[in-house]
């Protein structure tokens, strides 16, 4: 080896062990090695859903209509400002914010009387367990179909026999009252789920703090109330937030019960966007309507998340 390759090979060995020393490359490395397996899977997430929502927002700002061949053109914002003021998607918009928030409260208020049934000891407490829960095992369609052929049927239905005695017996209960129907399908669908976290909760609460507070000559009311309930803020905070973000997306029971009518009166967003796209070929407008449902529900997501991030963190430093 000559004096010169020498000279070279000292010059550069310093700086390779200071690169191979240096924390921040070794960090990064590290990091690196550990994000190199989820790549794939990451790729894959973004190509099914950030591609396609990306081409729906370049369709929101086309004029488009199946119905007339080459009637695509640009039109910029047009379509949002046609969707703002369109007063059956405005309809639709509160028919939705109606639906989710009456099956989510609902469906938690039952959710957590059923826990606390179930989380004392009886017989049979797993075989009723079991068939409180079937009803979240049930396909949502078959559940619509349930409930509107066999509970709400209007002549053979097991809800006007029973109110039957009350003169309320032949009442069409999907045709005059279809948003309460579609309610009472999915709370029926949805309790379950509810159930299943407060339950979760009450199991997970520590029985000497139950203790103290009877040893203090707390009723079950005041247990309930400054006990108990306060400890499972975090666990009705996440159903009510799981249960709003597939409630709002509710398409299969609406599609099979009520198909959004009388007219639009139950017809929620995604349904409505439905109706847009696929009988009234209106591919612009159903895409900007699609795109503002997603903004919405990104936005109610975040603040949910915060808020629920807020609290176990005071949780947390209450417990510290």
């Amino acid at each position: 080896m000559s004096p010169t390759t020498t000279a070279r090979a000292e010059a550069v060995r310093p700086a390779a062990v200071e690169r191979r020393l240096d924390p921040r490359s070794a960090e990064r490395a590290r990091g690196w090695s550990r994000r190199a397996p989820l790549m794939p899977a990451l790729i894959f997430m973004i190509a099914v859903t950030q591609l396609p929502f990306l081409f729906t927002i370049f369709y929101s700002l086309q004029s488009w209509n199946l119905l007339r061949p080459g009637s695509q053109a640009f039109v910029g914002l047009a379509n949002y400002a046609a969707v703002l003021t369109d007063t059956q998607f405005l309809t639709a918009a509160l028919n939705t914010v109606v639906i989710t928030a009456s099956c989510v409260l609902v469906a938690m208020a039952l959710g957590i009387g059923l826990a606390l049934l179930l989380d004392r000891k009886f017989l049979g407490r797993g075989v009723v367990r079991t068939m409180l829960i079937t009803p979240f095992l049930i396909l949502p369609v078959a559940t619509a179909l349930l409930w509107k052929h066999i509970m709400f049927e209007p002549v053979f239905g097991l809800i006007n026999f029973l109110l039957s005695p009350f003169g309320v017996g032949d009442m069409d209960w999907v045709s005059n009252y279809p948003v309460i129907a579609v309610v009472t399908a999915l709370v029926w669908q949805w309790t379950p789920f509810m159930m299943l976290l407060v339950l979760a909760g009450l199991q997970s609460q520590g029985r000497d703090v139950i203790e103290a507070g009877q040893v203090d000559g707390a009723n079950r009311w005041q247990m309930f109330v400054l006990i108990t309930l306060p400890h499972l803020r975090r666990y009705i905070e996440l159903g009510v937030l799981l249960g709003s973000i597939y409630v709002v997306n509710t398409f299969d029971t609406i599609y099979m019960m009520t198909q959004g009518g009388p007219g639009t009166a139950s017809a929620n967003l995604p349904f409505y966007i439905y109706q847009r796209t696929f009988l009234g070929f209106d591919i612009g407008q159903s895409a900007a309507m699609g795109v503002i449902v997603v903004i919405g529900t990104i936005i109610l997501a975040m603040l949910a998340l915060r808020l629920i991030f807020r609290s176990f963190m005071s949780v947390q430093e209450g417990i510290s």
